[in-house]
Protein backbone atom coordinates (compact mmCIF):
# COMPACT_ATOMS: atom_id res chain seq x y z
CA UNK A 1 0.00 0.00 0.00
CA UNK A 2 1.20 3.72 -1.37
CA UNK A 3 0.53 6.83 0.64
CA UNK A 4 0.55 10.36 -1.55
CA UNK A 5 1.95 13.33 0.25
CA UNK A 6 -0.33 16.54 0.37
CA UNK A 7 -0.43 18.27 -2.95
CA UNK A 8 0.63 15.17 -5.03
CA UNK A 9 -2.85 13.84 -6.07
CA UNK A 10 -2.27 12.81 -10.11
CA UNK A 11 -5.24 14.15 -11.19
CA UNK A 12 -7.81 17.36 -10.70
CA UNK A 13 -11.08 17.55 -10.00
CA UNK A 14 -13.32 19.52 -12.44
CA UNK A 15 -16.80 20.99 -12.32
CA UNK A 16 -19.09 19.21 -15.26
CA UNK A 17 -21.10 22.86 -15.15
CA UNK A 18 -19.09 25.44 -14.33
CA UNK A 19 -15.81 23.95 -15.20
CA UNK A 20 -14.38 25.07 -11.72
CA UNK A 21 -10.85 23.04 -11.23
CA UNK A 22 -9.60 21.79 -8.03
CA UNK A 23 -7.40 19.86 -5.75
CA UNK A 24 -9.19 17.13 -4.71
CA UNK A 25 -8.74 16.49 -0.91
CA UNK A 26 -10.50 12.80 -0.62
CA UNK A 27 -13.64 14.06 0.54
CA UNK A 28 -15.14 16.18 -1.67
CA UNK A 29 -18.85 15.43 -3.67
CA UNK A 30 -19.89 18.76 -4.84
CA UNK A 31 -18.10 21.98 -6.43
CA UNK A 32 -18.19 25.38 -4.28
CA UNK A 33 -18.40 27.57 -6.97
CA UNK A 34 -21.44 26.27 -9.05
CA UNK A 35 -25.21 27.06 -7.94
CA UNK A 36 -27.05 24.17 -10.12
CA UNK A 37 -26.79 20.47 -9.44
CA UNK A 38 -23.90 19.01 -10.93
CA UNK A 39 -21.23 15.97 -11.07
CA UNK A 40 -17.76 16.54 -10.55
CA UNK A 41 -15.46 14.52 -13.04
CA UNK A 42 -11.55 13.58 -12.55
CA UNK A 43 -9.07 14.86 -15.37
CA UNK A 44 -6.08 12.99 -15.04
CA UNK A 45 -2.48 14.16 -15.58
CA UNK A 46 -0.33 12.17 -17.89
CA UNK A 47 -0.96 8.99 -19.91
CA UNK A 48 -2.25 5.69 -19.07
CA UNK A 49 0.21 3.14 -18.68
CA UNK A 50 -0.87 0.11 -17.11
CA UNK A 51 0.69 -1.64 -14.32
CA UNK A 52 0.23 -4.82 -12.11
CA UNK A 53 -2.87 -6.87 -12.08
CA UNK A 54 -6.64 -6.29 -10.66
CA UNK A 55 -8.32 -3.15 -10.17
CA UNK A 56 -5.07 -1.67 -9.42
CA UNK A 57 -3.58 -1.83 -12.57
CA UNK A 58 -5.30 0.76 -13.48
CA UNK A 59 -4.36 3.04 -11.10
CA UNK A 60 -2.95 6.10 -13.08
CA UNK A 61 -6.70 6.70 -13.93
CA UNK A 62 -8.36 5.96 -10.41
CA UNK A 63 -8.36 9.14 -7.68
CA UNK A 64 -6.53 7.43 -5.23
CA UNK A 65 -3.34 7.92 -3.12
CA UNK A 66 -3.22 4.79 -2.05
CA UNK A 67 -3.32 1.41 -3.02
CA UNK A 68 -4.49 -1.96 -1.79
CA UNK A 69 -2.43 -5.30 -2.91
CA UNK A 70 -4.09 -8.68 -4.76
CA UNK A 71 -7.83 -6.64 -5.38
CA UNK A 72 -9.27 -8.59 -8.36
CA UNK A 73 -10.20 -6.47 -11.23
CA UNK A 74 -13.50 -7.73 -13.56
CA UNK A 75 -12.92 -10.49 -16.03
CA UNK A 76 -13.28 -9.87 -19.75
CA UNK A 77 -14.21 -12.17 -22.64
CA UNK A 78 -15.52 -13.58 -25.56
CA UNK A 79 -19.31 -14.96 -25.10
CA UNK A 80 -19.66 -16.58 -28.20
CA UNK A 81 -22.04 -19.11 -27.47
CA UNK A 82 -24.38 -16.58 -25.38
CA UNK A 83 -24.59 -14.66 -28.31
CA UNK A 84 -25.70 -16.68 -30.48
CA UNK A 85 -28.45 -17.59 -28.55
CA UNK A 86 -29.20 -13.89 -28.02
CA UNK A 87 -28.38 -12.62 -32.09
CA UNK A 88 -25.40 -11.39 -31.31
CA UNK A 89 -21.69 -12.11 -33.43
CA UNK A 90 -19.42 -10.21 -30.87
CA UNK A 91 -20.54 -10.43 -27.63
CA UNK A 92 -18.17 -9.62 -24.49
CA UNK A 93 -18.79 -10.48 -21.41
CA UNK A 94 -17.21 -8.16 -18.54
CA UNK A 95 -17.93 -11.26 -15.53
CA UNK A 96 -17.72 -9.09 -11.93
CA UNK A 97 -18.11 -12.50 -9.30
CA UNK A 98 -17.06 -15.18 -8.23
CA UNK A 99 -15.85 -17.61 -11.06
CA UNK A 100 -12.27 -19.25 -10.39
CA UNK A 101 -11.91 -21.29 -13.61
CA UNK A 102 -12.03 -17.58 -15.54
CA UNK A 103 -10.00 -16.04 -12.75
CA UNK A 104 -12.78 -13.89 -11.72
CA UNK A 105 -12.01 -13.29 -7.44
CA UNK A 106 -14.05 -10.31 -6.45
CA UNK A 107 -14.77 -11.16 -2.71
CA UNK A 108 -18.07 -9.87 -2.57
CA UNK A 109 -19.20 -11.41 -5.88
CA UNK A 110 -20.47 -7.90 -7.83
CA UNK A 111 -18.89 -4.75 -9.06
CA UNK A 112 -19.44 -2.72 -6.15
CA UNK A 113 -16.17 -3.66 -4.88
CA UNK A 114 -14.18 -1.78 -7.55
CA UNK A 115 -15.94 0.92 -5.87
CA UNK A 116 -15.25 0.53 -2.86
CA UNK A 117 -11.90 -0.33 -2.67
CA UNK A 118 -11.70 2.73 -5.09
CA UNK A 119 -13.48 4.94 -2.32
CA UNK A 120 -10.87 3.90 0.22
CA UNK A 121 -8.03 4.91 -1.75
CA UNK A 122 -9.44 8.01 -2.23
CA UNK A 123 -9.50 9.25 1.35
CA UNK A 124 -7.46 11.45 3.17
CA UNK A 125 -5.74 10.20 5.99
CA UNK A 126 -7.80 9.62 9.32
CA UNK A 127 -10.67 10.24 7.58
CA UNK A 128 -13.95 10.63 8.96
CA UNK A 129 -16.05 7.77 9.40
CA UNK A 130 -18.25 7.11 6.15
CA UNK A 131 -21.86 6.83 5.92
CA UNK A 132 -23.30 4.49 3.44
CA UNK A 133 -26.49 3.14 2.42
CA UNK A 134 -26.82 0.41 0.73
CA UNK A 135 -29.53 -1.94 -0.72
CA UNK A 136 -27.20 -4.62 -0.04
CA UNK A 137 -24.32 -4.96 -2.70
CA UNK A 138 -22.31 -1.77 -2.09
CA UNK A 139 -23.06 -2.38 1.97
CA UNK A 140 -20.77 -5.67 1.29
CA UNK A 141 -18.57 -4.47 -0.69
CA UNK A 142 -17.40 -1.33 1.93
CA UNK A 143 -17.99 -3.45 4.96
CA UNK A 144 -15.44 -6.63 3.54
CA UNK A 145 -12.94 -3.70 2.15
CA UNK A 146 -13.59 -1.47 5.50
CA UNK A 147 -12.87 -4.82 7.66
CA UNK A 148 -9.52 -5.89 5.75
CA UNK A 149 -8.12 -2.46 5.73
CA UNK A 150 -9.82 -1.07 9.47
CA UNK A 151 -11.35 1.95 7.96
CA UNK A 152 -14.33 3.25 9.53
CA UNK A 153 -17.73 3.28 8.57
CA UNK A 154 -21.76 3.56 9.19
CA UNK A 155 -23.88 1.14 6.66
CA UNK A 156 -27.68 1.13 6.73
CA UNK A 157 -29.22 -1.60 4.64
CA UNK A 158 -32.91 -3.24 4.69
CA UNK A 159 -32.65 -6.58 6.77
CA UNK A 160 -33.34 -8.58 3.81
CA UNK A 161 -29.82 -7.42 2.44
CA UNK A 162 -28.33 -9.65 5.36
CA UNK A 163 -29.01 -12.25 2.94
CA UNK A 164 -25.83 -10.78 1.09
CA UNK A 165 -23.54 -10.28 3.60
CA UNK A 166 -21.35 -13.03 4.54
CA UNK A 167 -17.64 -13.01 4.10
CA UNK A 168 -14.19 -15.29 5.10
CA UNK A 169 -14.45 -13.92 8.66
CA UNK A 170 -16.49 -11.54 11.32
CA UNK A 171 -16.80 -7.98 10.22
CA UNK A 172 -14.22 -5.51 12.22
CA UNK A 173 -15.57 -3.65 14.92
CA UNK A 174 -14.97 -0.14 12.90
CA UNK A 175 -17.42 -1.33 10.47
CA UNK A 176 -20.91 -0.26 12.01
CA UNK A 177 -23.83 -2.05 10.37
CA UNK A 178 -27.17 -0.68 10.99
CA UNK A 179 -30.11 -3.05 9.57
CA UNK A 180 -33.83 -1.64 9.58
CA UNK A 181 -36.20 -4.28 9.79
CA UNK A 182 -39.85 -4.65 8.84
CA UNK A 183 -41.08 -2.81 4.87
CA UNK A 184 -37.55 -0.47 4.60
CA UNK A 185 -36.52 -0.03 1.18
CA UNK A 186 -33.23 1.30 -0.38
CA UNK A 187 -34.79 4.41 -0.47
CA UNK A 188 -35.67 4.39 3.43
CA UNK A 189 -31.54 3.94 4.06
CA UNK A 190 -30.50 6.57 1.59
CA UNK A 191 -33.11 9.17 3.58
CA UNK A 192 -31.46 7.46 6.49
CA UNK A 193 -27.59 8.01 5.65
CA UNK A 194 -28.84 11.58 4.81
CA UNK A 195 -29.65 12.74 8.53
CA UNK A 196 -26.42 10.22 9.58
CA UNK A 197 -24.31 11.85 8.07
CA UNK A 198 -24.89 15.07 9.50
CA UNK A 199 -23.37 13.77 13.34
CA UNK A 200 -20.20 15.08 14.13
CA UNK A 201 -17.53 12.88 12.91
CA UNK A 202 -19.36 11.23 10.40
CA UNK A 203 -19.25 12.32 6.16
CA UNK A 204 -21.22 11.21 3.41
CA UNK A 205 -19.99 8.60 1.10
CA UNK A 206 -21.56 9.99 -1.26
CA UNK A 207 -22.94 7.83 -4.17
CA UNK A 208 -22.98 8.65 -7.88
CA UNK A 209 -21.36 12.16 -6.73
CA UNK A 210 -18.29 10.41 -5.33
CA UNK A 211 -15.62 10.67 -8.30
CA UNK A 212 -13.94 7.42 -6.78
CA UNK A 213 -17.12 4.92 -7.07
CA UNK A 214 -17.57 6.08 -10.89
CA UNK A 215 -14.14 5.96 -11.88
CA UNK A 216 -13.55 2.61 -9.75
CA UNK A 217 -16.71 1.19 -11.79
CA UNK A 218 -15.29 2.68 -15.14
CA UNK A 219 -12.43 0.34 -14.75
CA UNK A 220 -15.23 -2.30 -16.42
CA UNK A 221 -14.33 -0.07 -19.81
CA UNK A 222 -10.64 -0.19 -19.10
CA UNK A 223 -10.43 -3.69 -19.04
CA UNK A 224 -12.71 -4.22 -22.03
CA UNK A 225 -11.02 -2.06 -24.31
CA UNK A 226 -7.74 -3.87 -23.35
CA UNK A 227 -9.01 -6.94 -23.81
CA UNK A 228 -10.85 -5.94 -27.19
CA UNK A 229 -8.39 -3.80 -28.22
CA UNK A 230 -10.72 -1.38 -28.94
CA UNK A 231 -14.07 0.40 -27.44
CA UNK A 232 -17.39 -1.69 -27.92
CA UNK A 233 -20.14 -0.01 -30.05
CA UNK A 234 -22.94 -0.94 -27.07
CA UNK A 235 -22.21 -1.14 -23.51
CA UNK A 236 -25.46 -3.33 -21.59
CA UNK A 237 -25.07 -2.90 -17.87
CA UNK A 238 -28.51 -3.44 -15.17
CA UNK A 239 -28.84 0.06 -13.15
CA UNK A 240 -30.60 1.47 -10.42
CA UNK A 241 -28.72 5.56 -10.31
CA UNK A 242 -27.01 4.62 -13.41
CA UNK A 243 -23.56 4.99 -11.48
CA UNK A 244 -21.82 2.31 -13.53
CA UNK A 245 -22.89 3.42 -16.49
CA UNK A 246 -21.73 6.70 -16.08
CA UNK A 247 -18.24 5.74 -14.66
CA UNK A 248 -18.27 3.65 -17.69
CA UNK A 249 -19.01 6.54 -19.93
CA UNK A 250 -16.56 8.79 -18.89
CA UNK A 251 -13.82 6.25 -18.62
CA UNK A 252 -14.66 5.43 -22.63
CA UNK A 253 -14.74 9.20 -23.18
CA UNK A 254 -10.88 9.19 -21.52
CA UNK A 255 -8.85 6.37 -23.41
CA UNK A 256 -10.96 6.38 -26.91
CA UNK A 257 -9.21 7.11 -29.98
CA UNK A 258 -9.35 10.34 -31.87
CA UNK A 259 -12.38 10.36 -33.69
CA UNK A 260 -13.28 6.85 -32.46
CA UNK A 261 -16.94 6.70 -31.26
CA UNK A 262 -18.37 6.69 -27.51
CA UNK A 263 -19.97 3.14 -26.80
CA UNK A 264 -24.08 3.75 -26.97
CA UNK A 265 -25.20 2.93 -23.52
CA UNK A 266 -28.09 0.54 -23.02
CA UNK A 267 -29.17 0.58 -19.05
CA UNK A 268 -31.77 -1.50 -18.34
CA UNK A 269 -34.57 -1.63 -15.58
CA UNK A 270 -36.45 -3.76 -13.70
CA UNK A 271 -40.14 -3.41 -14.05
CA UNK A 272 -42.88 -2.44 -12.15
CA UNK A 273 -40.25 0.32 -10.06
CA UNK A 274 -37.86 1.76 -12.89
CA UNK A 275 -37.09 5.41 -11.95
CA UNK A 276 -34.73 5.93 -14.58
CA UNK A 277 -36.81 4.47 -17.57
CA UNK A 278 -39.74 6.16 -16.45
CA UNK A 279 -37.96 9.73 -16.15
CA UNK A 280 -35.78 9.11 -19.40
CA UNK A 281 -38.83 7.55 -21.77
CA UNK A 282 -41.76 9.28 -20.25
CA UNK A 283 -40.28 12.19 -18.06
CA UNK A 284 -42.24 10.83 -14.95
CA UNK A 285 -41.72 8.61 -11.97
CA UNK A 286 -42.97 5.05 -10.97
CA UNK A 287 -44.96 4.52 -8.10
CA UNK A 288 -43.57 4.57 -4.59
CA UNK A 289 -45.91 1.76 -3.31
CA UNK A 290 -44.52 -0.57 -5.82
CA UNK A 291 -40.56 -0.08 -4.66
CA UNK A 292 -40.73 -4.02 -3.19
CA UNK A 293 -42.08 -5.70 -6.12
CA UNK A 294 -39.01 -6.17 -8.43
CA UNK A 295 -36.83 -9.05 -8.44
CA UNK A 296 -32.91 -7.24 -8.48
CA UNK A 297 -34.16 -5.01 -5.55
CA UNK A 298 -30.60 -3.36 -5.72
CA UNK A 299 -31.92 -1.44 -9.18
CA UNK A 300 -34.38 0.43 -6.86
CA UNK A 301 -33.90 3.66 -6.45
CA UNK A 302 -36.18 7.06 -5.77
CA UNK A 303 -33.66 9.50 -6.53
CA UNK A 304 -30.93 8.72 -9.36
CA UNK A 305 -28.92 11.29 -10.72
CA UNK A 306 -30.58 11.82 -13.61
CA UNK A 307 -31.13 15.81 -14.45
CA UNK A 308 -27.62 16.30 -12.69
CA UNK A 309 -25.02 18.15 -14.89
CA UNK A 310 -22.81 14.96 -16.20
CA UNK A 311 -25.54 12.50 -14.82
CA UNK A 312 -27.52 9.60 -16.34
CA UNK A 313 -29.36 12.30 -18.86
CA UNK A 314 -26.08 13.79 -20.22
CA UNK A 315 -24.72 10.55 -20.63
CA UNK A 316 -27.45 9.01 -22.67
CA UNK A 317 -27.64 12.14 -24.72
CA UNK A 318 -24.01 12.18 -25.40
CA UNK A 319 -23.55 7.88 -26.34
CA UNK A 320 -27.10 8.06 -28.57
CA UNK A 321 -28.33 5.48 -25.84
CA UNK A 322 -31.46 4.14 -24.55
CA UNK A 323 -33.07 2.73 -21.52
CA UNK A 324 -35.23 -0.50 -21.36
CA UNK A 325 -37.08 -2.33 -18.92
CA UNK A 326 -37.56 -5.58 -18.40
CA UNK A 327 -40.41 -7.63 -15.99
CA UNK A 328 -39.40 -10.54 -12.98
CA UNK A 329 -40.10 -13.50 -15.44
CA UNK A 330 -38.07 -12.14 -18.58
CA UNK A 331 -35.13 -11.96 -15.53
CA UNK A 332 -35.61 -15.00 -14.31
CA UNK A 333 -35.02 -17.04 -17.40
CA UNK A 334 -32.14 -14.80 -18.43
CA UNK A 335 -30.47 -15.48 -15.43
CA UNK A 336 -31.03 -20.06 -16.22
CA UNK A 337 -29.57 -18.72 -19.52
CA UNK A 338 -26.65 -17.56 -18.65
CA UNK A 339 -26.05 -20.36 -16.21
CA UNK A 340 -26.67 -22.57 -18.44
CA UNK A 341 -24.89 -21.46 -21.11
CA UNK A 342 -21.66 -19.67 -19.42
CA UNK A 343 -22.06 -22.41 -16.53
CA UNK A 344 -22.12 -19.64 -13.71
CA UNK A 345 -25.50 -18.11 -11.53
CA UNK A 346 -25.51 -14.55 -11.83
CA UNK A 347 -27.16 -11.82 -10.00
CA UNK A 348 -30.86 -10.94 -10.29
CA UNK A 349 -29.87 -7.85 -11.59
CA UNK A 350 -27.37 -8.90 -14.23
CA UNK A 351 -30.14 -11.46 -15.57
CA UNK A 352 -32.19 -8.15 -15.98
CA UNK A 353 -29.57 -7.07 -18.45
CA UNK A 354 -29.11 -9.96 -20.17
CA UNK A 355 -33.22 -10.30 -20.25
CA UNK A 356 -32.95 -6.66 -21.89
CA UNK A 357 -30.34 -7.07 -24.37
CA UNK A 358 -32.33 -9.91 -25.61
CA UNK A 359 -35.26 -7.74 -26.09
CA UNK A 360 -33.23 -5.31 -27.65
CA UNK A 361 -31.64 -7.39 -30.51
CA UNK A 362 -35.22 -8.99 -31.15
CA UNK A 363 -36.60 -5.27 -31.90
CA UNK A 364 -33.73 -3.92 -33.83
CA UNK A 365 -32.33 -1.60 -31.24
CA UNK A 366 -29.03 -3.54 -31.08
CA UNK A 367 -27.80 -5.00 -34.55
CA UNK A 368 -26.48 -8.36 -34.56
CA UNK A 369 -23.12 -7.61 -36.03
CA UNK A 370 -22.61 -4.79 -33.42
CA UNK A 371 -19.96 -5.26 -30.57
CA UNK A 372 -21.64 -5.64 -27.59
CA UNK A 373 -20.47 -5.23 -24.01
CA UNK A 374 -22.84 -7.07 -21.70
CA UNK A 375 -21.35 -5.87 -18.12
CA UNK A 376 -22.49 -9.07 -14.98
CA UNK A 377 -22.53 -6.66 -12.67
CA UNK A 378 -22.81 -9.88 -10.10
CA UNK A 379 -22.19 -13.31 -10.04
CA UNK A 380 -20.74 -16.40 -8.64
CA UNK A 381 -22.76 -16.44 -4.77
CA UNK A 382 -23.53 -19.79 -5.28
CA UNK A 383 -20.01 -20.88 -6.28
CA UNK A 384 -18.46 -18.96 -3.78
CA UNK A 385 -20.95 -20.79 -1.03
CA UNK A 386 -19.96 -23.76 -2.06
CA UNK A 387 -16.01 -22.88 -2.36
CA UNK A 388 -15.51 -20.59 0.86
CA UNK A 389 -16.81 -21.33 4.17
CA UNK A 390 -18.71 -17.76 4.90
CA UNK A 391 -19.66 -15.88 8.13
CA UNK A 392 -23.26 -14.39 8.12
CA UNK A 393 -22.49 -10.29 9.30
CA UNK A 394 -23.92 -9.46 12.50
CA UNK A 395 -25.14 -6.40 12.99
CA UNK A 396 -23.92 -3.48 15.20
CA UNK A 397 -27.83 -2.22 15.42
CA UNK A 398 -30.87 -3.50 14.43
CA UNK A 399 -33.82 -1.26 14.57
CA UNK A 400 -37.59 -1.52 13.54
CA UNK A 401 -38.20 0.60 10.43
CA UNK A 402 -40.95 3.25 11.97
CA UNK A 403 -41.99 3.98 8.88
CA UNK A 404 -43.76 7.74 7.60
CA UNK A 405 -41.69 11.38 7.12
CA UNK A 406 -40.23 10.85 10.84
CA UNK A 407 -38.70 7.20 10.16
CA UNK A 408 -35.14 8.32 9.56
CA UNK A 409 -34.78 10.78 12.45
CA UNK A 410 -36.37 7.86 14.80
CA UNK A 411 -33.74 5.84 13.26
CA UNK A 412 -31.02 8.16 13.39
CA UNK A 413 -32.03 8.95 17.18
CA UNK A 414 -31.50 5.39 18.04
CA UNK A 415 -27.87 5.05 16.54
CA UNK A 416 -26.72 8.38 18.15
CA UNK A 417 -28.14 6.57 21.56
CA UNK A 418 -25.68 3.71 20.41
CA UNK A 419 -23.23 5.59 19.80
CA UNK A 420 -23.55 7.43 23.42
CA UNK A 421 -23.40 4.06 25.02
CA UNK A 422 -20.38 2.64 23.01
CA UNK A 423 -18.73 5.69 24.20
CA UNK A 424 -20.38 5.50 27.44
CA UNK A 425 -18.74 2.12 27.45
CA UNK A 426 -15.35 3.22 25.85
CA UNK A 427 -14.81 5.67 28.78
CA UNK A 428 -15.36 3.15 31.83
CA UNK A 429 -13.39 0.70 30.85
Amino acid sequence: MFRALPGTRHYTVVCSSCGTRCEDDGLMLDCRACREPAFLRTEYHGTHTASATGLFRHAPLLPVVRTFPGVPGPVVYPAERLGRLLGLDRLWVAFNGHWPERGAQLPTCTFKDLEAYTVLGRLPADPPLLVIPSAGNTAAAFAWAATRYRVPCLLVVPAPALERMRFPAPLDPCVRLVALDGAATYSDTIACADLLARMPGHHAEGGARNVGRRDGLGTVMLAAAEAVGRLPQVYVQAVGSGTGAIGAHEAARRIRAAGEPLPRLLMCQNEPFAALYEAWCHGGQPPASRELEPLARELTNRRPPFAVRGGVRDALEESGGQVRCTDNEAALTAMALFEETEGIDIEPGAGVAVAALAEAVRDGQVRPDELVLLNITGGGRARQAQDLPLVPAEPWLRVTWPGGESGPRRVAEQVERQLAGVVTAGAGR
